[in-house]
């Protein structure tokens, strides 16, 4: 025994547009694999979207390598500007580091009109 009709020329309403189509023709809305309850017209009907997938499924994108080893094959100290306070570094402040960064700088006047 059938709880509903067939529904063969039933007509409805697309929730999102308000047009009038068969009932058949619409179709159910999903968002995150669940359905919304709101039946769309083929023209307004949009598939879930990718996006509300991320995390469903496992991703494995290393970065790293495991156990890394330093490149021995040219010393350090002729090819890298070191990054901590590089400026006025010295044979004699630190022997073995070459660097070649020099700092510049300029002295001058800002004046300020008030009105």
């Amino acid at each position: 025994m059938r709880k509903f009709t067939t529904g063969k020329h039933a007509i409805a309403e697309c929730d999102r547009c308000g047009f009038r189509y068969k009932l058949k023709e619409l179709k159910p809305t999903r968002v995150n694999d669940r359905e919304t309850g709101l039946r769309v017209c083929p023209t307004c009907w949009e598939g879930d979207h990718p996006q509300n997938d991320l995390g469903k499924y496992p991703v494995n994108d290393p970065q790293a390598v495991e156990n890394p080893r330093p490149d021995n094959s040219v010393p350090e100290s002729n090819y890298f500007q070191w990054g901590w306070a590089p400026v006025g570094l010295s044979e004699r402040n630190s022997p073995g580091l070459d660097n070649d960064l020099l700092a510049t700088g300029a002295v001058g006047t800002v004046t300020v009109l008030t009105p």
